[in-house]
């Protein structure tokens, strides 16, 4: 199993969304880094749902559970998403302030590619994330 974090605009698609609907796309990626992340998602790998913009922090853990397939909202054709879905809140929602405080998450492309929307995360950065929200991973 692979970790990763995904962003995204609560005002666009936000965690309670995401809860509401169960199983969703995660569609509308137009970074060529980004798109390459969802590409290398396999079902059965779990992401931390960041909400971006104002919040900044993770509030909950999805899982992938469609492959990377073509995205109809991209007119150009080059583009693809995933499905994910919800699967538990984090107890605390962890912020980006938090996460950049912790000498041990440095390397994560959130803090080094900041406006990367779909990230990896590695296994122990996943576990420490999880233990700060009070989530089991």
């Amino acid at each position: 199993m692979a970790y990763w974090l995904m962003k995204s605009e609560p005002g666009t698609w936000s965690w309670d969304d995401q809860v509401r609907d169960g199983t969703a796309e995660w569609d509308g990626v137009r970074n060529y880094q980004a798109s390459n992340n969802l590409k290398a998602m396999k079902v059965g790998d779990r992401a931390f749902f960041y909400h971006s913009v104002n919040e900044k922090r993770v509030v909950g853990i999805v899982e992938v559970v469609k492959e990377y397939y073509p995205d109809p909202t991209d007119k150009s054709g080059r583009f693809g998403m995933v499905d994910v879905k919800a699967v538990k809140p984090f107890e605390r929602p962890v912020s980006l302030q938090e996460i950049k405080a912790d000498p041990r998450l440095q390397e994560l492309p959130l803090i080094r590619q900041s406006r990367l929307s779909v990230m990896p995360i590695d296994a122990e950065s996943w576990r420490i994330i999880c233990e700060m929200g009070q989530t089991q991973p």
